[in-house]
């Protein structure tokens, strides 16, 4: 049975990937609260802050498999509406946090012999979409890290990076909380729809699997096709 350890696993993608590993393996969740972890079997929880020193991360001893770094933020607003104060959050959840987080964790990947990360970056880093200057800068780092730390820890730990477009999650509720925002988000996409969190969830661990153990260093786009195709 491999060890997966999931930061933010209670809620939206992480949830469902939570779900879904821990049906044949142990999966260590840190997370602000346990909510939604109760009828899970195969899951032990830390509460944790990614917002905090690097020591106040709890200690985990035994090797880990593989890491997911979910916490993430959406903060859309124009240039003139954002302050200094916006950024340095974006950046200390979204950037920060992963780097506290890898470097706390490092040696138990070592330790598991072959291990893999999954970070999370968005579509608007390569794609430019009004409003998204605070998290598009962030996460335009997460990319930056995704790239180097893989030749970094190669062979040993395989890094690679979702880029997501809007997905049907708590963290976007605000921007899909009404028919008429969620029709406008799905008709943007040539899919017509916008994704959700288990199929990301099953892209995670086909990522940290075995099968995809010649896969590293790679931005992996789930959206929709909004950041390559148009159609007419």
């Amino acid at each position: 049975m491999n060890t997966y350890l999931i930061v933010g696993g209670t809620s939206g993608i992480g949830l469902e990937t939570t779900k879904l590993l821990s049906n044949n393996n142990k999966v260590v969740v840190l997370s602000r609260s346990n909510k939604n972890l109760n009828n899970l079997n195969n899951v032990e929880f830390y509460s944790a802050d990614v917002t905090k020193t690097i020591d106040e991360l709890p200690h985990i001893s035994e090797p880990i498999h593989g890491l997911v770094y979910c916490p993430g933020t959406i903060n859309l607003k124009p240039l003139k509406s954002l302050k200094l104060e916006d950024f340095q959050n974006d950046f200390e959840i979204n950037l920060l946090g992963a780097v506290k987080v890898i470097n706390k964790y490092f040696n138990n990947l070592k330790e598991a012999g072959k291990s893999s990360i999954v970070l999370f970056s968005t579509v608007a880093v390569q794609t430019g979409m009004q409003y998204h200057a605070s998290i598009a800068a962030a996460k335009g780092a997460v990319e930056g890290l995704t790239r180097t730390l893989a030749a970094e820890f190669a062979p040993s730990i395989r890094v690679n990076c979702i880029a997501p477009s809007i997905t049907n999650t708590p963290l976007a509720e605000k921007l899909l909380n009404s028919e008429q925002k969620l029709k406008a988000s799905e008709e943007r996409h040539p899919l017509k729809r916008i994704g959700n969190a288990k199929e990301i969830a099953e892209t995670i661990a086909f990522l940290l699997s075995d099968s995809a153990s010649f896969i590293t260093g790679q931005i992996i786009k789930i959206d929709g096709g909004i950041s390559s195709i148009k159609t007419l």
